[in-house]
């Protein structure tokens, strides 16, 4: 039975998670970058003053938060709180210390109440460029991927470091988009501590030591009654991914027992000497979210609740590279792992699982006005300088008891960017975004569709494109007998097969064709609705030959 403390601190918790959520919304309407502005790409959230997570906003990506949920206890490292002092902002784009590569920057601010740190906001998001190479696995080592910034202090009691500014500045294609970017960062944290400051106000709280052990010990204890109630046991599962030069194979034994779940990623293929390799922050981040997508779903994510799942990789295999490994194209690997720990799960509880599916984004980094070897420089020097991430995704594996997503982000959740927002920030015009026919996997319930996109620039001027794409040569698996979902391709309109990872040159006046990959089905395609099916064919998701040969639906008779 719930006593009144209880109730007061339940609507204290509330009203926590609306400080942070209106953080992030801040961190939305404020920053320049399409990646956060029109995709969600980011995360935000509020720690105790030792540096675990209290609460995070719903808007975000769980690559961002749940490995910016591990980043605060290295700021604390760097900045005990002794040394920190009111106005004061620190930042790092550390790919070990933040959220896995250069391109994201992480803002950590405290905030003060009658001369005390009583707690810290951080928040992150990914900036457009950040030199070096350029988007894109082509790296071989850190070094090459762009400007690192370790964890430093960003702003000193209220005022901007403008050397450190004018160095950021330097070393980028798109200054001002970044600097309004890291501005962002900064005034979002800023809007939390006003609105932190507000609630324990009404509240009358002098710190947050005891509302937070309040959710940290409530969110702990409720994500180990969800596994125990799980059987206990250990499962392995396997899955082969593209790569960069050779496949990769990744290798999970996921254990349940009282104590929590053992992601284990012994066997893992080794790391290599392209930047597709993945810091063990974003290994424990998305494999954390496999887990709490099936296991305490609707558990609040805080520093209780992740603590329950406990992840090892070996040294330098691709899921816990150490420096100074490239690391720019984290995600390709990266966003794989829930379909790896599917396996695991689906192996306890079919009938709870999803199928594989896309997983892997497959975004349209497109730049412009810069030289690359095999093309005229003097066409890219006339050219407009630009440089672009247009957020496009595959299918997502068939659910229980539901088709896949279609043309959806999943794990990683980022919205699909309209391309008429893209076509005003950049010389681009998008010729054609449309689901791909029989690209979801057949089944009992369908995998998701991909889409075809097709992309040229508006002048015909040459262009870069920064490949990320996977599920090319393994497409997603099905399950319980469903069918694999489509391959994904790229290629230019004139006939040429791009390769899925690296820089290419775009020539001029060529257009660049996408297929995204889709999602696995589930069950025997045979045993679909017979109305599904023909429905699925009328809306043109399937073809008259799938709908007969996968389907095995015959068509109607005449009268």
């Amino acid at each position: 039975m719930k006593t009144v403390k209880d109730i007061h601190l339940q609507v204290m918790w509330n009203r926590l998670l609306s400080v942070v959520e209106e953080q992030a919304q801040t961190l939305v309407r404020t920053a320049f970058g399409a990646s956060t502005r029109e995709a969600g790409d980011l995360s935000a959230g509020v720690f105790l003053p030792d540096g675990r997570m209290m609460a995070q906003a719903v808007t975000g990506t769980p690559g961002h938060v749940n490995s910016m949920a591990d980043s605060v206890r290295h700021f604390l490292a760097e900045f005990p709180l002794e040394a920190m002092h009111p106005g004061d902002v620190f930042a790092t784009n550390d790919p070990w210390k933040g959220t896995g590569h250069l391109n994201d920057f992480t803002f950590v601010t405290p905030v003060f109440r009658r001369g005390r740190a009583i707690a810290l906001f951080a928040s992150t998001l990914h900036v457009v460029d950040i030199g070096g190479l350029g988007s894109g696995p082509d790296a071989t080592e850190i070094f090459h991927e762009g400007l690192y910034v370790p964890i430093v202090r960003f702003a000193a009691r209220g005022v901007v470091d403008a050397t450190l500014m004018r160095l950021i500045r330097a070393n980028v294609r798109e200054p001002i988009q970044v600097e309004g970017d890291l501005h962002a960062l900064m005034v979002c944290n800023d809007i939390g501590a006003r609105r932190l400051a507000a609630m324990m106000d009404e509240y009358r709280l002098e710190d947050l030591e005891a509302l937070g052990e309040h959710i940290i010990g409530r969110s702990r204890a409720a994500m180990l009654e969800a596994v125990r109630r799980w059987p206990r046991g250990t499962w392995r599962h396997t899955m082969r991914v593209d790569g960069y030069d050779h496949p990769i194979d990744l290798a999970a034994a996921l254990t349940i027992s009282d104590d929590g779940v053992e992601l284990d990623f012994a066997g893992t293929s080794a790391a290599v000497a392209r930047g597709i390799n993945v810091p063990k922050n974003y290994t424990d981040a998305y494999s954390s979210f496999g887990v709490r997508c099936i296991i305490g779903a609707d558990i609040p994510n805080n520093a209780g609740s992740l603590g329950v799942v406990r992840i090892a990789a070996p040294v330098n295999c691709i899921l816990n590279a150490h420096a100074p490994y490239a690391v720019q194209s984290r995600a390709i690997v990266g966003t794989m792992l829930p379909d790896v720990v599917f396996g695991c799960l689906r192996q306890v509880r079919p009938d709870e699982v999803p199928a594989e599916g896309a997983s892997n984004l497959w975004n349209i980094r497109l730049a412009g006005g810069q030289p690359i070897a095999g093309a005229d420089p003097a066409e890219f020097v006339r050219s407009e300088r630009f440089t672009i991430v247009s957020f496009t995704s595959g299918g997502t594996g068939a659910r229980p008891g539901k088709d896949g997503l279609s043309a959806t982000s999943f794990p990683s959740g980022v919205k699909n960017t309209a391309v008429e927002i893209i076509e005003t920030m950049a010389p681009l015009v998008f010729w054609r975004k449309e689901f791909t026919c029989d690209s979801g996997g057949a089944g009992r319930l369908r995998g998701g569709l991909g889409q075809t996109v097709e992309v040229a620039h508006a002048h015909g001027a040459p262009m870069v494109i920064g490949a990320t794409f996977d599920r090319i040569v393994h497409p997603a698996r099905g399950a319980a007998g469903g069918a694999a979902g489509g391959a994904g391709s790229a290629h230019l309109a004139s006939g040429a097969v791009l390769r899925g990872k690296g820089r290419q040159l775009v020539p001029a006046g060529d257009r660049v064709v996408l297929r995204t990959p889709g999602g696995g089905g589930i069950g025997d395609a045979a045993a679909r609705d017979r109305a599904a099916v023909a429905e699925d064919l009328r809306n043109g998701l399937i073809s008259e030959r799938a709908a007969r040969e996968d389907y095995r639906l015959q068509p109607d008779k005449p009268s």
